[in-house]
């Protein structure tokens, strides 16, 4: 992170990404000296409501963020950037967005957590969106045009106002990783699955294991017993993803599957009276599968560089994940996040499937309810195509990486309805791996 005064005294000239938090009011005039060479912009963290009417000065602008600030109105100075195709603005207080406001060449929107209780026709005009993350606003439709918008990959639509969703949302063609629980039409539904309750009081703390949207992880001791636990502490906020209460019934309702990180309980007796939940401890050589989706990539994973597989790790790990979309499935569930960096792998190739943050209950008789599986199923398709990618060249197994890869065009149906299900997807896994 730079700072204001190396901003203004010219230090960060020729600079391609400036970011600064510290407490601005307004937007600094010296951003505009930077205009030859900004790309990436984040004044995220701060106390903007307006930006200056020129700000399509900054022609090589790609990315911006203004998270955490005071907007009520997404600007409509932002569509006079014309290389302007990610906006970040979560958190703040947007309830108007305009029909002007959003660049045609937009490939991520970020407008989670504000108070958008309708968006413009013209969105359907963003030929390129591919990411489009509006969890935590006052929706109640879509406008009809966003059905051009073809090239959808992620769309994020929990934790709003709908009483039902359009047909034409389950038949875009690229759609994968589809978030919508916590809406009134998606409200009805809950889990049957008791889970054993856990008091708060029976667990000791020993370190903190990570931090996510909806959550803290801490590693910990759970008494009589003396059991190495995960637990998972609920921060109570809107995600990105949608709301933790969703996560938590999603859990809950998972069961026990092998290649799914278990849940072990409910937390009770919290002495702020938070929500959480207690998973099974993974072992420390479990590493996760790849890294999530850069700026560049969008909507796709980020493995590290080198990463090879051999033909018998892609078949054990597309077997696990497809079982385990299927065993979700059968109980009624979609994963919303099915996804590499969502998996965990030992050294043999064993996977682990886990965070539940965008997913949500269905009721199977449902009449989208196919629709979502082949939905998800497209989600598979994308994982076992960068498995593909990072395979050992070995043409003793052409067969066998032809076979997989028919498989992932078939799961990348433009057709939603033409593309298999999981048990035909586990099926056909199974006949390759003989």
């Amino acid at each position: 992170m730079q700072t204001l005064q190396q901003l203004q005294s010219g230090e960060l000239l020729g600079t391609k990404r400036l970011q600064l938090a510290c407490g601005l009011t307004s937007f600094p005039r010296e951003i505009f000296d930077l205009a030859e060479t900004l790309e990436i912009l984040d004044l995220s963290g701060n106390q903007l409501h307006v930006l200056p009417d020129d700000f399509g000065r900054l022609k090589c602008l790609k990315i911006v963020f203004f998270s955490d600030n005071l907007f009520t109105e997404l600007p409509e100075v932002l569509a006079d950037c014309p290389r302007l195709e990610m906006i970040g603005f979560k958190a703040n207080k947007i309830a108007v967005v305009s029909e002007k406001s959003i660049p045609i060449n937009t490939r991520w929107l970020i407008l989670t957590n504000n108070c958008i209780a309708v968006l413009p026709a013209s969105i359907g005009n963003c030929f390129r969106l591919q990411k489009c993350m509006l969890a935590g606003n006052q929706l109640q439709s879509l406008p009809a045009e966003m059905g051009n918008c073809t090239h959808i990959e992620l769309l994020r639509l929990a934790a709003n106002q709908f009483d039902a969703f359009p047909g034409w949302l389950f038949t875009l063609p690229r759609l994968s990783w589809l978030a919508i629980a916590g809406n009134p039409c998606t409200q009805t539904l809950a889990s049957n699955t008791a889970l054993q309750e856990i008091s708060w009081n029976d667990l000791t703390f020993l370190e903190q294991l990570g931090e996510g949207a909806s959550g803290i992880i801490s590693k910990a001791i759970l008494s009589p017993n003396k059991q190495e636990v995960a637990v998972k502490i609920f921060k109570g906020e809107v995600t990105s993803d949608g709301l933790p209460e969703d996560e938590m019934k999603a859990t809950i309702a998972v069961g026990y599957h092998e290649n799914i990180v278990a849940v072990l309980g409910k937390i009770i007796d919290h002495d702020s009276h938070k929500q959480g939940l207690v998973f099974e401890l993974i072992p420390s050589h479990y590493t996760n599968l790849s890294g999530p989706p850069s700026f560049d990539s969008c909507t796709r994973d980020v493995f590290a560089e080198g990463t090879i597989f051999t033909i018998e790790d892609v078949l054990k790990i597309a077997r696990g994940i497809a079982s385990s979309a299927l065993h979700l499935h059968q109980r009624g569930i979609m994963h919303g996040d099915l996804y590499a960096h969502n998996i965990l792998i030992d050294a043999q190739a064993n996977p682990l499937f886990g965070d539940f943050g965008g997913a949500m209950l269905y009721a199977k008789n449902s009449v989208f309810a196919s629709q979502l599986e082949r939905i998800e199923v497209r989600a598979f398709g994308c994982l076992l195509d960068d498995l593909l990618q990072h395979l050992t060249l070995d043409s003793i197994h052409q067969n066998r990486v032809e076979a997989l890869g028919n498989l992932r065009d078939k799961c990348w149906e433009s057709e939603v309805m033409e593309r298999p299900d999981f048990e035909s997807v586990f099926t056909v896994l199974n006949e390759i791996g003989r």
